[in-house]
């Protein structure tokens, strides 16, 4: 079976049954770093390969997360309670995590026995399979003497009493979730053959006070809304904002003394870096796939365009001139074509060109409008607003076809996907109220939630894998 172990930022240690060294030394860094034991075979050897194909297979697939044990109970930074406490909660973010995305069912610590530290690498079958369990999770989370926290996870089939894969982490007591959201990537990927999604975070524009006087504010936080902060004061406002590809930086559009201008906001320092600004109207920034490019729509005299410039600053390139409003755009994921909304042919529809502007040519042509749309890092999906009475969520193929409407709001708008094509995100405008807040869909369309905010919520983008 395929064994793997991995170095995070907080850095990775292998996983050695139960006498873990922890006094062991680790390489600080602040990349990903994967690798694998001397033990991984061929991926077919054991039989255990998991793809999706139709989501209807995985309806009863039932996962067993229980707590995570621990060696000693302890008090930490990340829990005063102790080690124990502090392993039951981090079994029940990755439950939320699994089941949230709609693919599993899974039971979370709360309905479950708890296994002991010694259990953790010798499952007690009968307790598993005596409940129905296909799957089982199982963790340990340990204190170390320089203060860090070292995290086990291993994910075990039942009914072969197998292990499938397993992975750890040492982290620092603040990021104890990022290692809950690791471990999630780590059960998805292998029962899915999927690419994970848990470990990112989202930007998006806050939204406080009345309609007439609204003050927007960039703000970021984890996949599942926690570890919010807000990044801008909200003395100017906020808008559109995009992670860069590195995940390093921040692309937002800012109105000061009611100027537009394009800043990139380093999440690491703070400082904020100013790409463009005029006079004229400017909307909707965006990244190039390989970072070194900004796209932006710009109004001059009447007409509006898209434009590229220089992501360190410089002269810009108009890619779009023809009567009309042009606005976006996207580009795919391989950096070749950009997608973008235009009213060029008397109302609001989506076109895609080639990334120097030219071939450009209508996607859209299945009735209503389309707007806002955003290529997904698959590569083989578009998903926009359509606008047909009422605003909702759809997707379709980079060739404009097999148009598949997600949602069903009232008024459900700007969509971003997560890192691994298969969640969209958008904002959700309430009728009555006007109140606004950011919403999940999977590519089904059936399993939507809200996610939580501490205020009202629009724009959001959605960042890649942390690194």
């Amino acid at each position: 079976m395929k064994r793997m172990i991995l170095a995070l930022v907080f850095v990775a240690v292998p996983l050695a049954a139960q006498n873990q060294d922890l006094g062991a030394p680790v390489a600080e860094g602040g990349t990903l770093e994967r690798t694998t034991t001397q033990a991984s075979q061929a991926e077919d050897e054991g039989g255990l390969s998991f793809t999706v194909t139709d989501e209807s297979e995985w309806a009863d697939l039932g996962v067993a997360i229980p707590a995570f044990a621990t060696d000693r109970d302890i008090s930490t930074p990340a829990n005063s309670n102790g080690t124990a406490a502090l392993g039951r909660e981090v079994a029940r973010v990755i439950t939320s995590n699994l089941r949230n995305n709609g693919l599993f069912k899974p039971v979370g610590p709360d309905a479950l026995p708890q296994p002991s530290f010694a259990q953790i690498t010798a499952p007690n079958w009968g307790t598993w399979s005596g409940r129905g369990a296909e799957m089982l999770v199982h963790g340990y989370v340990s204190a170390r003497g320089d203060g860090r926290l070292l995290f086990g996870c291993y994910l075990y089939d039942v009914a072969l009493q197998d292990e499938l894969v397993r992975e750890g982490w040492v982290v620092p007591p603040a990021d104890w979730r990022r290692a809950a959201h690791k471990c999630s990537d780590l059960i998805y990927s292998r029962l899915t053959g999927e690419s994970p999604f848990f470990d990112s975070r989202i930007a998006y524009i806050a939204e406080t006070g009345p309609k007439d006087r609204r003050v927007k504010r960039l703000a970021i936080m984890d996949s599942d809304g926690a570890n919010h902060r807000f990044l801008t004061l909200g003395s100017a406002t906020a808008l559109t904002p995009r992670y860069s590809p590195d995940y390093k930086r921040l692309l937002y559009l800012s109105y000061v003394d009611g100027n537009p201008r394009i800043y990139v906001y380093d999440i690491g320092t703070g400082k904020q870096t100013l790409v463009t600004q005029s006079t004229n109207p400017t909307i909707a920034p965006r990244w190039s796939p390989d970072g070194r490019y900004i796209l932006y729509s710009m109004a001059v005299a009447g007409n509006t365009d898209i434009y590229r410039v220089p992501a360190s600053g410089g002269q810009s390139v108009r890619l779009t001139d023809t009567p009309g409003i042009d606005i976006g755009g996207s580009y795919s994921p391989d950096g070749s074509q950009i997608v973008f909304e235009s009213d060029r042919s008397g109302s609001q529809q989506c076109y895609v060109m080639n990334a120097d502007g030219s071939n450009q040519r209508r996607l859209s042509f299945f009735g209503g409008r389309c707007a806002t749309p955003e290529w997904s890092p698959r590569g083989d999906q578009i998903a926009f607003t359509r606008i047909a009475g009422d605003f909702n969520i759809a997707v379709m193929t980079p060739q404009g076809r097999n148009l598949r409407v997600l949602t069903g709001g009232w008024q459900d708008e700007a969509p971003t996907w997560a890192p691994n094509g298969r969640i969209i995100q958008f904002f959700r405008t309430e009728r009555n109220t006007g109140r606004s807040a950011l919403w999940q869909v999977d590519l089904t369309g059936r399993n939507e939630r809200r996610l939580p905010t501490p205020v009202d919520a629009s724009d959001p983008a959605w960042g890649p894998i942390l690194p």
